[in-house]
């Protein structure tokens, strides 16, 4: 592989990690995009230390973080990669929106956003990249008391 293919494979992974909300594909995308077991760390966002833990576990919390909003976009850009072999970090900017139902709504506000940067890291494995830890650093909010709009959808991570 040259850096300019690995680079280009790795700014991939980053917009299917975005489609595995966006286009609420919980099934086989994630095993497109992590590595098993994967360490998260959404701290900034939702308080928790970072975890690692096995993908299996993971796929249902996952599925559960999204389940009450109406539609997410992740935009995703500005990357900077580093690649030591079989080994990477990424560096980029991220803009996450969040609607949630028009019933659930809070003060007329229908939208969580999110604006960081995320700090991953991927490894090299037969079936490509794969991210093995991902950690999101919110540095602004909007509406952040719609980040779980019903308790029954049992968020821990996002």
């Amino acid at each position: 592989m040259t850096t300019s293919t690995d680079r280009a494979e790795l700014i991939e992974l980053m917009g299917l990690y975005a489609d595995i909300a966006d286009l609420r594909e919980f099934t086989a995308l994630p095993h497109q995009v992590y590595a098993d077991p994967v360490t998260l760390d959404f701290a900034s966002v939702i308080g928790l230390p970072p975890m690692t833990v096995p993908l299996a576990e993971y796929l249902p919390v996952l599925r559960g973080a999204f389940a009450s909003f109406k539609a997410t976009h992740h935009s995703i850009t500005g990357h900077v990669i580093d690649i030591d072999t079989d080994r990477a970090t990424i560096h980029a900017h991220v803009r996450a929106e969040h609607w949630v139902p028009d019933g659930l709504a809070d003060r007329g506000a229908d939208r969580w956003l999110v604006v960081g940067f995320y700090d991953n890291e991927a490894i090299r494995t037969a079936d490509g990249w794969r991210l093995s830890s991902v950690k999101l650093t919110a540095h602004h909010q909007e509406n952040a008391h719609l980040s779980s709009p019903t308790p029954e959808a049992g968020r821990t991570s996002i």
